[in-house]
């Protein structure tokens, strides 16, 4: 078996996660698994690379280097073999003089695919996962979820304009980081979540609303999607590449565009108030018969996505 370095900025969040979910795939496919991950410190960072230097000097280069979303060049030479799986709304121009560098580019999603066959790469789609977190003992409620997180490109700021002109709506729960947060919803039929959020109560939150509200701008897989979709619930998401990939009108409902926004490798497709109203109001039309339908398509098609992308990636990986 071989030996397999992943790498990217341990921040925390979503990347952190994207680093303990491939490595899990590696091992389990029986291969010595090591993650470096970067921080904010550039120092820190120098000791990182400074290390890698010296063992790879000492014991010779890994077989496989996997990079999650960002590229450290310096660690290029470190790997026999080196794979990019970008989040292809994150990725900056100053790494695409070190694309070729790369033997393949392997993608999330068909969208990602399309980019950086564009830019001349030697893509391979493999979808990727999100945890599985459905626990059908939490009763479900006819309550609507929108987890805004740390993000700025959720849609979050017409979601709650939306809510606030609709007192007669269902609740719905927001969840979002203090630092983002530029007022209060004080509307009565909104619960607005402005602290930290354990991982269990996220969870139930997640388990006990029927609806899912993601309007998202843009995304690089789409975990808050595919976790809805994971828990069975009615993800409603953006009409545009790539959430309209992964949420169909089967296993969701689409928000209408009201406009786009080309920034770097991406279109930012924006869904406005009357878009949230649009398809909120679609969603509050289907009885539980209907919910129960779309919930379950939804939960088929993350176990197929999961499995997918655990039973090809480390192939993919490997791959001439």
């Amino acid at each position: 078996m071989a030996s397999v370095r992943i790498v990217s900025r341990d921040n925390g969040v979503g990347l952190s996660r994207d680093m303990a979910l491939v490595a899990t795939v590696m091992r389990d496919a029986g291969h010595t698994v090591e993650v470096v991950g970067y921080g904010k410190s550039q120092l820190a960072n120098k000791a990182v690379e400074t290390g890698l230097w010296l063992r790879s000097g000492l014991k010779g280069r890994v077989n496989l280097q996997i990079f999650l979303e960002r590229v450290y060049r310096r660690c290029l030479p470190f790997a026999h073999r080196n794979v990019l799986v970008p989040n292809p709304e994150w990725f900056s121009a100053k790494w695409m003089p070190v694309l070729p560098r790369f033997d393949r580019v392997l993608c999330k999603t068909r969208h990602a695919v399309d980019i950086f066959d564009g830019l001349g790469c030697r893509t391979r789609h493999v979808g990727f996962t999100s945890e599985d977190l459905y626990d059908p003992s939490i009763p479900r409620e006819r309550a609507f979820f929108h987890l805004a997180g740390r993000s700025i490109a959720k849609g979050t700021d017409a979601v709650i304009e939306a809510w606030e002109r609709h007192p007669e709506w269902p609740l719905l729960t927001v969840v979002q980081h203090p630092k983002l947060v530029k007022r209060r919803c004080v509307a009565p039929n909104v619960s607005h979540v402005v602290d930290y959020v354990d991982a269990s109560t996220l969870k139930r939150m997640q388990n006990s609303h029927r609806f899912h509200l993601c309007p998202s701008e843009t995304e690089g897989f789409g975990h808050y999607l595919v976790e809805g979709m994971g828990v069975g619930a009615v993800v409603i998401t953006t009409d545009g590449a790539p959430m309209n990939e992964l949420v169909t009108s089967e296993t969701g409902l689409l928000a209408p565009v009201s406009s786009r926004e080309r920034r770097g490798l991406v279109e930012h497709f924006i869904v406005d108030v009357a878009g949230v109203e649009a398809a909120v109001a679609r969603a509050i039309a289907f009885d539980d018969a209907e919910c129960d339908r779309v919930g379950k398509q939804a939960r088929f098609r993350f176990e197929e996505m999961d499995l997918a992308f655990r039973s090809h990636f480390e192939r993919a990986c490997f791959e001439s």
